[in-house]
């Protein structure tokens, strides 16, 4: 929790940047026409990670800066058109407020924000690590999400017209005593985001949850309307937790408040850090010596495409209601089979028995896997599946298929530079 008296916000705006708005650079998925706001929510890993991703998580506190109303001061633009490579901008600049932004997800979220025109307002918990968002022009506030009374002041001096919380932390085989972090970090960080949403009056509010809250599928491919059978419990603590958030939201929402949900599939693409990623990466590069727990099936989205699903559930998505933004489902398998062979290389030939796995559970640790019965629960016989036809049909959301994402990202140009996230 906060000291009695909250510290300072300190703004680390690039006012060079801010000042030279530039045209769209980057390339997300196909291009969604956003409407403007009305003023008024991963599968676990099944490998071992110590990374969250696209995630701030909440942390000690830090300094604030003393006016986020001044810094986050947001002049008109004129609407950009159309591009192939990603929704245009409104017919008005607008400002919202980001959690998450220094993260994998987040970033390119606030990239597609800033290069369509929009003001992006991110909390982060390190400005050091959010020299990108500086150079988009965003207006960058140190916060650690901790005080529902400093998170509102926040929400009341920017003033957004909308806030996306994408911030969380996403770890499988965690410690027992590192449980109660990352609740606080899902649940509790969601909780606090809301009520200072709920009495700052922020109009519109996205959630970016994951397919992990429906649990383990069994093999299906399911929608918005599946639930899951508590029965059955959760695979991880991981899982555990976001669903704990996800219902929290699902309550405030059936309450009247202003929510959209996305829910992103596992995600892919350069310049991040994870289990899967790291197997696939290496796969590519021909370092790859042997492959576990590789049945966990796995929707797979390119980060880009997320991104651009993310602000067109924020235009578009429907007050109250869902959005799975899931790339095409496959296995793992055959996710490692087809990255060695965009560069290029032979998949391994060698995997590791799962009931061998099983018996080094009780020793983990000392092959740095603490809690290896939580990563086989997670992935062993599990498919995180789910289809973003909803998506498709009310925000005009399609992602890549995978042989071009990879391509983007295993590519001759790319080979070895790429690995991936989760949702």
């Amino acid at each position: 929790m906060a000291d009695s008296q909250p510290p300072r916000r300190r703004s680390t705006r690039s006012t060079s940047a801010a000042a030279k708005r530039s045209t769209p650079k980057a390339k997300p998925a196909k291009p969604v026409e956003p409407v403007e706001v009305a003023p008024a929510a991963e599968p676990a890993k099944p490998v071992e990670t110590d990374e969250p991703v696209d995630t701030d998580e909440p942390g000690p506190g830090v300094e604030q800066a003393a006016s986020p109303r001044a810094a986050a001061a947001a002049p008109t633009a004129a609407p950009e058109p159309d591009t192939p490579q990603g929704p245009r901008s409104p017919a008005r600049r607008r400002r919202v407020l980001l959690t998450g932004g220094a993260g994998f997800v987040g970033g390119a979220v606030a990239r597609v924000l800033a290069e369509r025109g929009d003001d992006v307002v991110a909390l982060v918990r390190d400005a050091r690590r959010a020299q990108a968002l500086t150079d988009l022009g965003a207006t960058v506030l140190e916060d650690d999400l901790s005080d529902v009374d400093r998170l509102t002041d926040v929400l009341r001096e920017t003033a957004p017209d909308a806030a996306i919380h994408a911030a969380g932390s996403y770890r499988v085989g965690i410690r027992r005593e590192e449980r109660g972090a990352m609740w606080d970090a899902n649940v509790g960080t969601t909780t606090r985001i809301l009520d200072a949403a709920e009495r700052a009056g922020t109009p519109r509010i996205v959630y970016v949850s994951t397919v992990n809250a429906f649990g383990n599928t069994h093999g299906r491919v399911v929608d918005e309307t599946y639930r899951r059978n508590l029965a059955e419990g959760f695979v991880s603590w991981y899982d555990e937790t976001k669903y704990g958030a996800h219902e929290v939201v699902e309550q405030r929402t059936r309450g009247g408040a202003p929510i959209v949900i996305a829910m992103p599939s596992q995600v892919y693409g350069p310049r991040d850090h994870s289990a899967v990623g790291e197997q696939l990466s290496r796969a590519a590069a021909g370092k790859l010596g042997y492959r576990a727990l590789d049945e966990v099936g796995l929707g797979l989205v390119h980060v880009d495409d997320l991104a651009v699903g993310i602000v067109a559930v924020l235009d578009r998505g429907e007050i109250g209601r869902q959005y799975v933004l899931s790339g095409p489902t496959t296995t793992l398998a055959d996710a490692i089979t087809l990255a060695a062979s965009i560069a290029g290389r032979k998949a391994p030939g060698l995997r590791v028995p799962t009931s061998l796995l099983s018996a080094f559970a009780p020793i983990g640790g000392a092959i740095g896997q603490p809690n290896l019965r939580e990563v086989i629960s997670a992935s062993s016989g599990v498919t995180y599946w789910a289809t973003a036809d909803r998506a498709a049909e009310e925000l005009g959301w399609t992602p890549r298929d995978l042989q071009t994402g990879f391509r983007d990202v295993f590519g001759s140009n790319a080979a070895g530079s790429g690995t991936f996230g989760a949702g």
